[in-house]
């Protein structure tokens, strides 16, 4: 084992490090809302494929119901991180003088977010479609920001 692999192995017994999750606490500049709507998407599909295996009324397999379980599991992610990638867009991005300009901007996050939680819980395909175009609603806000 490398020598300088042993004192930062000691360094971290003596002063533990512990593990930072954050999005950007530097003014990076790096936003865009694609992440969102390509979770938004994600949870279009999943939304069909559980209705797709639902109509097949085979739930009582063991392949169905860890087919099902995925499903869901896929959709319940993507759709917190769609919601987790709009709130960083309207957390650290979005500032005063674009309130100033879209003052509907507030509601429109508030409304995405909650869209997002509620697809999360349910599977309800016009609430994921609701879901997706609240987001390009907020994606476009965006963008027109940036060409500013």
């Amino acid at each position: 084992m490398p020598m300088l692999h042993r004192i930062a192995q000691l360094a971290d017994r003596v002063l533990p490090v512990g593990v930072a999750d954050a999005h950007c606490d530097i003014p990076c500049g790096i936003y865009d809302p694609h992440d969102a709507l390509q979770a938004a998407q994600t949870v279009i599909r999943m939304t069909e494929l559980i209705g797709e295996l639902e109509q097949k009324g085979d739930l009582t397999s063991v392949q169905s119901h860890n087919q099902m379980t995925r499903l869901v599991m896929v959709k319940e992610e993507h759709a917190e991180d769609a919601k987790r990638q709009t709130l960083i867009l309207w957390t650290d991005y979005f500032k005063p003088p674009h309130l100033e300009k879209y003052p509907e901007l507030h509601e429109k996050v508030w409304n995405a977010a909650k869209l997002a939680s509620y697809t999360k819980q349910h599977v309800d395909m016009a609430k994921a479609q609701e879901l997706k175009a609240a987001i390009q609603e907020i994606g476009d806000i965006f963008w027109e920001t940036k060409n500013a």
